[in-house]
């Protein structure tokens, strides 16, 4: 029985390894996927500064108008 437990348990650090090995080159994949995008989005930037900042200005006001319903939605719940 002793020798079916470390046979298992070989079995199972093996897997774990490839399954390491393999989210290692998925990360690596999705590294080179983001830094190839940032540097797509800094090349926009650069050609299209106005609109560059209508966006980023879009989204900070999106963002803000979220938060602040979040927040007076949580201050009308604790009233209760």
């Amino acid at each position: 029985m002793a020798n079916g437990i470390k046979a298992g348990m070989k079995k199972a650090e093996h897997e774990l390894e490839k399954s390491k090995k393999a989210v290692e080159r998925e990360v690596a994949k999705m590294k080179k996927n983001v830094e190839t995008n940032v540097k797509k989005a800094e090349a926009y930037m650069k050609k299209n500064p106005e609109k560059s900042a209508a966006i980023a200005a879009g989204v900070g006001a999106a963002l803000g108008a979220a938060a602040a319903l979040l927040i007076s939605a949580s201050k009308k719940r604790k009233k209760k």
